[in-house]
């Protein structure tokens, strides 16, 4: 660095693009952090129940994503960054089936996997909807009552 110039040649790319490699490295374990957060965030939020502030729009924005065709952030970010290193793209159908399908559950079964995980947030909401008096299970003589307010009960079986 010759007088305190900074230069632009080879050894910038070069450099830009590690800094773009360890980008897409940061996203892909932010993403799987996401993936496991979704179907447990609420699990922890029975120790923590703070953190459900959290676990709500997670969980929202992941139905967002599989149910309505919202794009999802990181796989746009990693698809940038993946462009920026010089990386192969993403499939189209992107991050899930890139590193999860067919490695964590068979590849023809990412909508049962994706159901599974939201039917354990649901399950996770309803033992803290329990929990904290919000609701109210009772079982007597084969009839299961649920109550969502002191003195209003409604009958699950007849």
């Amino acid at each position: 660095m010759p007088n305190g110039v900074i230069t632009c040649g080879r050894g910038s790319d070069h450099t830009m693009r590690r800094l773009h490699v360890v980008a897409v490295v940061a996203i892909v374990v932010a993403h799987f952090a996401y993936l496991i957060y979704l179907p447990s965030g609420g699990f922890l939020a029975l120790r923590r129940p703070r953190t459900l502030v959290l676990h709500v729009p997670a969980v929202l924005w992941g139905v967002g994503v599989v149910y309505f065709g919202l794009p999802c952030p990181l796989t746009r970010l990693e698809q940038w960054a993946r462009e920026r290193a010089g990386l192969a793209r993403l499939p189209e159908s992107g991050f899930v089936d890139r590193y999860i399908a067919g490695v964590f559950y068979p590849a023809d079964r990412t909508g049962t996997a994706q159901t599974a995980a939201f039917v354990a947030a649901a399950v996770s909401w309803l033992m803290l909807a329990v929990r904290h008096g919000r609701l109210e299970v009772t079982l007597k003589a084969g009839r299961g009552r649920v109550s969502a307010a002191p003195g209003r009960v409604c009958p699950l079986a007849t």
